[in-house]
């Protein structure tokens, strides 16, 4: 029995009231975060239903006129089997995993060493590594085809095809990915090492671990969430990637799907049922991808920038 006293809301918990008064207030910014997350997923939408429609379909009524019992699987079916999409989407898994593990395995040692082993110059090199992400890839790409081309080794791989090494090889675009993706990652995971607690890392060294053992067994079972972030940026960046493999994958055997998708444009730019399908057969990997690993994405991007 209250005796008239008023009754003070639960330690811990904020009273109704206050509750309600919040939301409200927070309402119009939902409502307008809702409304412009609707907006931007509209083309998308439309690309979608598009891609599972007849060729006459679309050139007589609009996507939102379409129906369940309209649509088709034949554009899937004619872009995998006939325009070589499913050879492309292979292609662009070989590549684009070697790749990402290569960038991330390379830039954690370096960066271990920038944040935790004191060298000399080592300021200074750091500089000039965090200096080459201002440099344009489109200069650097005469260089690098001359070199590849004197280094190219013309024998086949048994199982991947193409050559060994340099122009038409998986293994130099492999290496080149890893080297346009270093500084990003070197600088990205320095700042993220950097913030680890110092103590830690002494205690280690005082109980006598080598400097391996810091940082295979403790720098990067701490650093999850950072390498997350960095290998789905290096995922996509070379998953995406058009220019490098147009100027390095003449073979069309080895072609990865964008290369592929940027022929069909030439090739049957009319055909846009093919185009929008082959364009959701490139993302359905990314999506899986960054899903998997979005909650560490985050974390990394936010820790790797909060100290430098």
């Amino acid at each position: 029995m209250s005796l008239g006293v008023p009754v003070p809301a639960r330690e811990g918990r904020p009273a109704l009231g206050y509750w309600f008064r919040a939301t409200w207030a927070r309402l119009p910014l939902h409502a307008a975060v809702i409304g412009f997350a609707v907006l931007w997923s509209v083309p998308t939408v439309a690309l979608l239903i598009s891609s599972f429609r007849e060729p006459s379909a679309i050139a007589s009524s609009g996507w939102w006129t379409a129906t369940v019992d309209t649509l088709t699987l034949d554009n899937y079916r004619t872009v995998l089997d006939q325009r070589g999409m499913g050879r492309s989407f292979i292609n662009s898994v070989l590549i684009t995993l070697p790749a990402t593990a290569l960038v991330v395995l390379v830039a954690s040692g370096a960066a271990y060493a920038f944040a935790w082993m004191p060298f000399r110059g080592r300021g200074l090199l750091f500089l000039v590594v965090v200096g080459l992400l201002v440099v344009p890839l489109q200069m650097t790409l005469i260089p690098v085809l001359r070199l590849y081309a004197a280094m190219t080794v013309n024998e086949e791989l048994p199982l991947l095809g193409g050559n060994v090494f340099g122009i038409n090889s998986f293994t130099g675009i492999w290496l080149a990915h890893a080297a346009y993706g270093m500084p990003f990652a070197i600088f990205l995971l320095r700042n993220f090492f950097s913030s680890l607690p110092r103590d830690l890392i002494e205690a280690a060294k005082l109980d006598g671990a080598s400097e391996w053992q810091v940082f295979w067994r403790i720098v990067l079972p701490l650093s999850v969430p950072a390498l997350a972030a960095l290998g789905i940026f290096q995922f996509l960046w070379t998953w995406n990637d058009l220019l490098i493999a147009l100027v390095l994958l003449g073979d069309p055997d080895l072609a990865p799907m964008t290369l592929r998708i940027t022929n069909l444009v030439g090739s049957f730019g009319s055909s846009y049922q093919l185009l929008t399908a082959a364009a959701f057969i490139s993302m359905a990997l990314p999506l899986v991808v960054f899903f998997a690993f979005q909650r560490f994405f985050v974390q990394g991007i936010l820790a790797g920038a909060t100290k430098g």
